[in-house]
């Protein structure tokens, strides 16, 4: 199974793709799809779609996890954040991807165990996992590699089109 693991943004969406079969990890690539700040909201979440678009196309995944959204106090930083992961959504279901939410509790539970693990323990967790030489960057590139790694632990609603 190829699944592809996405932190949703605006101006940077982290992407892991990896494939499981027989209690195995191989990763596939990770990386990030950035926008330029500045140019109009359309344009970055257009170049989002086309860019995501492109990986789904070339890697072909079974599966599609993606972060739920979490909201803390900026309300226009959510917003934003709500926009790129509204774009993402789209590309998986235009894709007929099953799409498979996971919360920041449940992708740290799944990785380390420990609902409360910090930032530098998910990642060590990701690259012993993974079985890489060292720590995926950039951070967001990592986090969705862990959101890869936590579909293949466990299993929310998902949607997807007939």
């Amino acid at each position: 199974m190829i699944i592809m693991g996405i932190d949703p943004g605006v101006a940077i969406t982290g992407y892991g793709i990896v494939k499981y079969e027989n209690n195995k990890f191989t990763v596939l690539d990770y990386g990030v799809i950035e926008t330029q700040a500045g140019i109009a909201l359309p344009v970055r979440l257009h170049t989002l779609g086309t860019e995501l678009s492109k990986l789904l196309a070339c890697y072909k995944p079974d599966a599609f996890a993606v972060e739920e959204l979490f909201f803390n106090t900026n309300t226009k930083t959510a917003i934003m954040v709500a926009q790129g992961r509204g774009v993402v959504l789209y590309e998986a279901m235009k894709f007929g991807l099953p799409v498979h939410e996971y919360t920041p509790l449940q992708v740290k539970v799944a990785v380390t165990g420990y609902g409360r693990a910090d930032k530098s323990q998910m990642q060590q967790m990701v690259k012993i996992i993974l079985n890489l030489d060292s720590i995926p960057k950039p951070d967001d590139a990592a986090d969705a590699l862990a959101i890869s790694i936590c579909h293949t632990h466990s299993g929310t609603g998902h949607y997807k089109v007939k």
